[in-house]
């Protein structure tokens, strides 16, 4: 019994280190491997404000310019900090694949207003930070003008937020002018009318009051008589014609 019990032993011991071993060749061999090449992949919106090419060359100038080079030598994390830090990327994830292709998936800013200024022109991305023009692609998104300051940005971005989501106020808000007292003009897509939208007090009751509004004028078919439609008081809409 004993004889058994010892050769049984013996075998797993064998067997756990034979395992041990391929385990281990396996993946120093692995992290040997060179890279065959880089591929990338976005996610989210379809619209490219930043191009593969792009991606590509920032990946590969920051490997030494060597495509070859063993998986065991890349810094994964340096590669994600250096996309992550392009003006046009919200966040990204570098990894290795068992047959060696590196992949970049990027998930590119997500821009919901246009700023117009005299010298200069820029996105206000989803979180409220500031994002260049793209040369590739343009984003469909409200323009804006006038005073932005550190007291009101945060509510602006606030509020471009809730247009963006919202398919009716997306589709028909296109302009919007912030006064020096930091009160609200907006215009609409479709009609010669200006929003008097005031503060931003209560700004998502008044789009209610608004989108109500525009509901019933668009039955009655009196739209385009309007040249104001102030928004200031929250319980009523005032039409001028």
């Amino acid at each position: 019994m004993k004889r058994i019990f010892s050769l049984t032993n013996i075998r797993l011991i064998l067997m756990l280190g034979l395992v041990v071993f391929l385990f281990s060749f396996t993946s120093n061999r692995n992290e040997k491997r060179k890279l065959t090449k880089i591929n990338v992949v976005f996610v989210g919106e379809n619209n490219l404000f930043v191009k593969s090419e792009t991606v590509n060359k920032l990946l590969i100038e920051n490997m030494n310019n060597r495509l070859g080079i063993e998986k065991d030598k890349l810094d994964l994390n340096k590669l994600e900090q250096i996309l992550d830090s392009n003006a046009m990327i919200d966040e990204s994830d570098v990894f290795v694949s068992i047959d060696g292709v590196l992949k970049a998936v990027v998930k590119q800013k997500t821009p919901v207003a246009r700023v117009v200024g005299a010298s200069d022109s820029f996105y206000i991305d989803y979180k409220g930070s500031k994002m260049p023009l793209s040369d590739n692609f343009a984003a469909r998104v409200p323009l804006v003008s006038g005073t932005i300051n550190k007291k009101n940005k945060e509510k602006l971005a606030q509020l471009f937020r809730v247009i963006y989501e919202d398919d009716f106020l997306k589709k028909n808000i296109i302009a919007i002018q912030v006064m020096p007292n930091s009160s609200l003009k907006m215009f609409n897509r479709n009609y010669d009318y200006q929003i008097d939208f005031g503060s931003f007090r209560n700004f998502e009751t008044k789009f209610k009051n608004y989108k109500a509004f525009f509901q019933k004028a668009v039955l009655d078919s009196t739209l385009y008589k309007y040249k104001k439609i102030d928004l200031r008081f929250t319980k009523q809409v005032v039409c001028t014609k």
